[in-house]
């Protein structure tokens, strides 16, 4: 496992900056937020998902590999706590973690993790809040899960995890994995894989007694933050997105590559942390690999959902997680990148300022506070922050993207009779946007099936408006109008079928039937 390597090798990957000052007379970080009204608890959990598998079927040597070969999940859970006088979780209780991060019950420490413990030394007894295994609070709370930058560790940055877990939010994390090693690759199938994490956790957090599902965000850092995204496009459980510094910014030519992936079409509230002006230079040396890079701006895409850009304007990539900012490795030979003038000073400084916000986002988004909401729409300075130190901009969803799941959402909340005009506003923004007929054939029968037969017929006439060649089509129109006892209705849109399709046995049958039994002409 190179902990240490890949957790460096992300400064580039995922354009990580650099910070203000060299070591040297530099405070050790402080998280300076105070805790909300619960004490944290902390529980680690060792499990495997078995539907992946992470082993290769030899070891390192070649020889058959005997043990278990599923893909491992080191799993943290903080949770709102009764108050507890167990001693709190320190920064090296935390760097202990990682000698069994993969290796469960057989602790082993990597030499690159040791090395990157060794950087903290300065701050390695600084106690957090957590207390292991502490009694849970009543209640159930929303869901956090917590989706880490390259090749890291689940950790980097327990004190936003601590913090959202105090102030009533259950926060899960696994470290950064490749789909087949610890180390992650800067790839779809590196992406892929830690979003299937994501959704792992999600359906463990279901199991939990203290969780409410109803109101699930994800949230992450770097890597982390192209693969929340990822998974919010293919896991419909998930309410909203935080992103710190996020790649889905720097990487769009990933996003263009996976795709089913279209920001343009997402729904949700996101919450994304910009690190300070990147220059052309800088985007230059950084960003080398055209494949990766060329796509469409998911930020700028995100039109249908609410979006909230906070520019924290002094500080770099690292500095969006307090474990890196803890590193002392991390900050020396950085001091030519920094942002302005601001210092390391002011890193702490800002990392309060992105738990604060982000504890409001969520406050507003899942725990649905009129406050909270208040709150984000207020500038900076509005809500205390320095001068000259971050910008917000928040921006409302306009619109109805085109979809097949927003189609549905939009029936659901207009009525199904505004069927027609839902989709026709639809193609006015997609040209090219087209209903499945298939997949709105089954919609019109599921509802058959539960008895919402002007709803199915208000979907059957669009299928039919959509498709006016299919037999198919009007055959279904035909039956959910013969259930609802319109037999006139159901005569003709069984001879319009006819007219499509003249070997429709079921349509004959059917026509045969509702004139045999139709009332005499007068």
């Amino acid at each position: 496992m190179r902990v240490q390597v890949d957790i460096l090798a992300s400064l580039v990957v995922a354009f990580a900056g650099a910070t203000a000052t060299s070591a040297q007379n530099s405070p050790v970080f402080q998280f300076t937020e105070k805790p909300g009204p619960f004490q944290v608890g902390l529980k680690v959990v060792e499990q495997y998902d078995y539907s992946r598998v992470y082993r290769h079927s030899t070891d390192a040597l070649g020889k058959p590999y005997s043990g278990e070969r599923a893909r491992p999940l080191q799993t943290l859970v903080w949770y709102p706590a009764q108050t507890s006088a167990g001693k709190p979780m320190s920064v090296a209780d935390y760097g202990d973690l990682m000698a069994t991060e993969t290796t469960f019950g057989k602790p082993k420490m990597p030499v690159q993790a040791k090395r990157w413990i060794t950087g903290m030394k300065p701050a390695l007894a600084t106690p957090l809040w957590a207390v292991r295994d502490a009694p849970p609070a009543s209640g159930r709370f929303p869901v956090v899960i917590y989706a880490p930058s390259f090749s890291a560790m689940s950790w980097e940055n327990a004190d936003l995890c601590e913090f959202l877990s105090s102030h009533g939010y259950v926060v899960l994390a696994s470290p950064d994995m490749g789909a087949t090693s610890r180390a992650m690759t800067s790839d779809l199938a590196g992406i892929n894989a830690q979003a299937g994490d994501i959704s792992f956790l999600i359906g463990y957090a279901q199991t939990l007694p203290n969780t409410d599902m109803s109101a699930v965000a994800v949230a992450g850092f770097s890597w982390g933050g192209i693969s929340n995204l990822f998974a919010a496009v293919r896991d419909n459980r998930i309410h909203a997105l935080v992103a710190l510094d996020g790649s889905m910014r720097y990487f769009p030519g990933l996003v263009k590559q996976a795709g089913d992936v279209h920001p343009e079409q997402m729904t949700i509230p996101l919450l994304y942390f910009a690190q300070g002006e990147i220059t052309l230079e800088e985007q230059a040396r950084y960003f080398t690999d055209t494949a990766k890079n060329e796509g469409p701006s998911v930020l700028n895409s995100w039109t249908h959902g609410d979006l909230i850009t906070a520019h924290m304007l002094g500080l770099v990539h690292v500095e969006h997680s307090s474990m890196y900012q803890r590193n002392e490795d991390v900050w020396k030979g950085f001091h030519d990148d920094r942002k302005g003038d601001y210092e390391r000073e002011d890193g702490i400084i800002g990392y309060a300022w992105i738990a604060r916000y982000t504890l409001q986002f969520l406050d507003a988004y899942l725990k649905h506070e009129a406050a909270a909401t208040a709150y984000l729409k207020k500038t900076p300075a509005e809500n205390g922050a320095p001068k000259h130190f971050m910008t917000v901009n928040y921006r409302p969803a306009k619109g109805v993207p085109a979809s097949f799941e927003a189609f549905r959402s939009e029936l659901g909340r207009r009525g199904f009779s505004h069927a027609a005009d839902v989709y026709a506003a639809m193609r006015k923004e997609k040209s090219d946007f087209k209903l499945n007929e298939t997949a709105v054939n089954s919609w019109g029968y599921e509802l058959m099936a539960d008895n919402h037969l002007p709803e199915a017929i208000d979907l059957f006439k669009l299928n039919v408006q959509i498709y006016p060649d299919s037999g198919d089509a009007f055959d279904s129109l035909g039956e959910a109008y013969m259930e609802s006892g319109q037999k006139q209705l159901a005569i003709e849109s069984y001879k319009k079928s006819l007219e499509k399709a003249p070997m429709n046995e079921n349509a004959k049958e059917k026509l045969k039937e509702l004139e045999a039994n139709a009332p005499p002409v007068k």
